[in-house]
């Protein structure tokens, strides 16, 4: 049994492999090799530290920080969670960024084809640091599903993408975070390329009504554990 003091190694039976049959790109773009391990040295462990300065309030309200003319369309949801380690402890001065599409399922890039309207209010990125007891919280508009050419008929459920950076750049974690009750989840071949079920559901945020802000927008925790057997599943 680990103590406090110990680091739990990745478990990787609660990661996606790098390679999945049903999850098509990744036949061409997945290493056919095992990885060199490097040497690591302060230079590398320590910086750069990317974003923390730049981080400001209004970063973390995806409804207000691309207004031009008015509000973006959509759902506006609220996104909070705790940024834990393997013990349950919380992460401080975590810089978390997320981004997404928007509630046509459209991102704002330029290789995004999709036939959906793009939102002139709405750009779809946010960032924001966790506080002292790892804890994190986003506004934005409930993204939605959008297809893709990994088969026939595939649409991706709504989900919003999360980056995690610690010290330095190599500490950088990504991850997805999906809704409760999305019937696109079984068809999902990323979503179902984690074989573990319960690994799976450390995916899907939880609608909480406390933390639902009356007449404004719905509540959704999302709780993230970088480490150790309850790690939430990462792409990286």
């Amino acid at each position: 049994m680990s103590s406090d003091q110990e680091i739990s190694a990745r478990d990787w039976g609660r990661m996606s492999p790098y390679r999945e049959p049903g999850y098509k790109s990744t036949q061409l773009r997945g290493p056919t090799r095992a990885p060199i391990i490097m040497p690591q040295t302060l230079s590398e462990t320590t910086g750069p530290a990317l974003g923390y300065a730049a981080v400001t309030q209004e970063d973390a309200d995806l409804t207000t920080n691309a207004r031009r003319n008015g509000e973006p369309i959509g759902e506006r949801i609220i996104v909070t969670g705790k940024v834990m380690d393997e013990n349950g402890r919380g992460i401080a001065n975590s810089l978390v960024e997320i981004w997404q599409a928007n509630a046509t399922g459209r991102y704002v890039h330029v290789n995004d084809k999709h036939d959906a309207p793009l939102d002139p209010n709405f750009l779809g990125a946010g960032k924001c640091v966790t506080d002292a007891d790892g804890t994190y919280r986003f506004q934005t508009i409930r993204p939605g599903a959008y297809p893709w050419p990994n088969h026939h008929n595939a649409w991706r459920p709504p989900h919003i993408h999360f980056s995690l950076m610690g010290t330095s750049i190599l500490n950088r974690l990504v991850t997805q975070m999906y809704f409760p009750g999305d019937p696109l989840l079984a068809y999902d071949p990323i979503f179902n390329a984690i074989a573990d079920e319960d690994a799976r559901q450390a995916m899907v945020a939880g609608f909480e009504l406390d933390l639902t802000e009356p007449n404004w927008a719905l509540g959704y925790r999302f709780d993230i554990v970088l480490r150790g057997r309850n790690a939430t599943p990462m792409e990286n």
